[in-house]
């Protein structure tokens, strides 16, 4: 694995605007970076990243059944009691998920460790699936990536292929975010897209804008029934919004679907190590609480529903040496060992590893100079070579 130095494309940000690429810098600081690449070969994707992603991803997925027949971890995880039997029923049911993100740390050398599981709302998916794709063969075409470059790359593919399979269920799919991100307009813009070449008829609707009728249906701005909705809208907050009773009772479905409350919950990280133990991909976790979280001194501190990197610290030798602002906590910590990021020069690298349908689909490369991922962390492309 290298990071490798490379020159920009000269009209790469004329080609961003035609394409709709309208977030490649954000707050005046650049999110997409080509100005380096990072290298694997093809034995590090299939060995270190593609099968440890599937098999960490069933992993969860045993966890989720684990979850849904104890009341006490429902507990530890903070999820309402008024969605116990809805997320049971959610995962019995085998409701339908779209797409997740598992977070590793990994330097090319050792196996692949797994940080977190994003499996509700992640984004950087236009970016991974569709733009890093595009910078490859430009970048071959003009010859600065040999003809022999590819890419872990069947993220849109797949997505295309899922919403075929998935058409059946509904005619019209709403698609929704927040107002005032642009980066999750264009998440749900390129799931859209997406959908359309599968034949979906879709909408778009501001989370902001849903509303209620007299029935306790979900409606959209121009008062029609949402049926089916992919939402990139957390579970954990829908849950504690003045409209959490009628979710049930609104008879509409849901991408992701209920039961992903629990694979997107640091929760699952000390859950996991207990049901693994040892595994060669699990960082030894638990909850804060927990006698043992004692026993680690190198560490790294997480509220049980942080997001992009929020409210975490990282300890050494029990000395706080990196700690990120965020509006989470209340609902309380996990521990997880600390497993640096890899460094490359002054930055630090994340792999995110991209699922559809449970099945591995490609990768993403984040840094930054902090040691903590964030919203506004890089995004580079990759290559196999």
């Amino acid at each position: 694995m290298f990071r490798v130095s490379c020159k920009e494309r000269p009209d790469w940000r004329e080609t961003a605007e035609q394409y709709g690429f309208h977030f490649h810098t954000m707050y005046g600081e650049p999110y997409w970076d080509e100005s380096a690449y990072y290298q694997f070969t093809l034995e590090q994707i299939e060995n270190d990243l593609e099968d440890p992603t599937a098999e960490l991803h069933q992993m969860c997925l045993a966890a989720v059944e684990k979850v849904c027949a104890d009341e006490q971890l429902l507990r530890r995880f903070q999820i309402p009691e008024l969605f116990w039997d809805q997320i049971a029923n959610s995962w019995q049911r085998q409701d339908p998920s779209l797409y997740s993100r598992i977070d590793l740390c990994y330097d090319g050398k050792g196996p692949a460790k797994f940080l977190e599981n994003n499996g509700d709302t992640p984004t950087s998916l236009y970016e991974t699936g569709f733009w890093q794709w595009i910078w490859l063969e430009q970048q071959v075409d003009r010859g600065v990536l040999p003809r022999s470059a590819d890419q872990f790359n069947s993220l849109q593919e797949r997505l295309i292929t899922r919403f075929m399979e998935l058409r059946r269920r509904h005619p019209h799919l709403h698609l929704a975010s927040c107002m005032d991100t642009v980066e999750d307009r264009g998440t749900v813009q390129y799931l859209q897209d997406c959908a359309q070449q599968a034949g979906i008829r879709n909408s778009f609707v501001y989370v902001e804008e849903i509303g209620l009728d007299s029935d306790g249906q979900f409606i959209d701005q121009f008062n029609q029934p949402i049926q089916w909705l992919f939402k990139l809208y957390p579970w954990e907050y829908m849950q504690r919004e003045q409209y959490a009773e009628q979710i049930r009772s609104s008879n509409t479905e849901f991408l992701e679907p209920l039961w992903k409350t629990i694979i997107s919950n640091k929760a699952l990280l000390p859950l996991l190590w207990q049901m693994f133990p040892d595994h060669p991909n699990l960082l030894p976790a638990f909850f804060e609480n927990d006698p043992k979280a004692a026993e680690l001194s190198n560490f790294v501190r997480k509220p049980i529903y942080s997001r992009e990197g929020g409210n975490i610290s990282l300890y050494r030798d029990n000395q706080l040496v990196e700690q990120a602002d965020g509006p989470y906590g209340e609902e309380g910590y996990i521990i997880q060992a600390l497993q640096p990021l890899p460094r490359y020069g002054e930055n630090h690298t994340l792999i995110g590893s991209w699922l559809v349908n449970d099945q591995p689909a490609g990768i993403s490369v984040r840094e930054d100079r902090s040691p903590i991922t964030q919203d506004l962390s890089r995004f580079l492309p990759h290559i196999i070579l």
